[in-house]
């Protein structure tokens, strides 16, 4: 168990920390002195040393600059590997020295150090490092192809040939935080996710309500607050037209988005239970 939170709190603070630190290699340093020191009185040095190798490999297979090589096949493989280290190793019964001093209650009773572990890793993975899995999957997804270009070059019945253009080649480039930024009209068709510029923010708040109800077993609370969600898209999506590419958009980051979630809640769920 402890090797699963260590992980996903390693790529968590990795992708954090590309995210919002000026300097990263200090931040990374930061990050990996006091993991470390983490591991080392909790008595998991070794978990530690594997799942700083684990982030080192998560910051290399996901880039925040540019599109994932390999897509979202490495939050899969994280995915495996979490839920065999939570399944087959289970908790331990020595912590180490914190061992002596942690005394962490809650609700449901008393949380042991390394479900609180786990716990924490999962929060933080779903802050920043599910953006980056939910970008991959729309990127596998997202695809312009010969007749949308030619419907949007067409001339419409109202206009006359004469004065119709033949649109530009598609130029996609990124912003700042690595998403792609939606063409102009005098370039070509636009692109569904230039509407859906709070998704980096909303994102990671949703998971962490969807983890929080899951847990707690607000099930009713849940399903209203998802529900909410696609009413508040709905006049967004319903001018969407005939090419169905913003509902497409809004569906799979929605649907890969709480999967995420709901995996980490499961996987608490069972650690907790184990």
């Amino acid at each position: 168990m402890i090797t699963a939170g260590f992980a996903l709190l390693a790529v968590g603070a990795a992708d954090l920390v590309r995210q919002f630190a000026p300097r990263r290699w200090i931040g990374y340093l930061t990050v990996a002195i006091i993991l470390l020191l983490l591991g080392s009185v909790s008595d998991a040095l070794l978990p530690m040393i594997a799942a700083l190798a684990v982030g080192a490999l998560w910051v290399w297979c996901m880039p925040s600059e540019r599109r994932a090589p390999l897509g979202f096949w490495p939050a899969v493989l994280l995915g495996i590997l979490v839920i065999g280290a939570v399944v087959w190793l289970g908790p331990r019964q020595d912590t180490g020295l914190i061992g002596g001093i942690w005394e962490l209650r809650s609700p449901f009773g008393e949380v042991p150090f390394d479900l609180a572990v786990l716990s924490f890793g999962a929060a933080v993975f779903l802050l920043e490092s599910a953006n980056l899995v939910v970008r991959a999957a729309l990127d596998g997804e997202h695809t312009w192809r010969p007749v949308d270009i030619a419907r949007t070059n067409a001339p419409s019945e109202s206009e006359p040939a004469a004065m119709t253009t033949t649109a530009p080649p598609l130029s996609t480039t990124t912003d700042a935080a690595g998403d792609p930024i939606a063409p102009t009209a005098a370039s070509g068709p636009v692109d569904p996710r230039s509407g859906f510029k709070g998704g980096r923010l909303i994102g990671p708040l949703e998971r962490i309500l969807v983890l929080i109800l899951t847990l707690a077993a607000a099930y009713p609370i849940l399903a209203a607050m998802l529900a909410a969600k696609g009413i508040v898209r709905f006049p967004e999506i319903s001018r969407d037209g005939e090419t169905g590419a913003r509902a497409e958009y809004f569906l799979v980051g929605s649907l890969v988005s709480w999967v995420i979630a709901l995996g980490a809640a499961f996987l608490v769920w069972w650690a907790a239970h184990s």
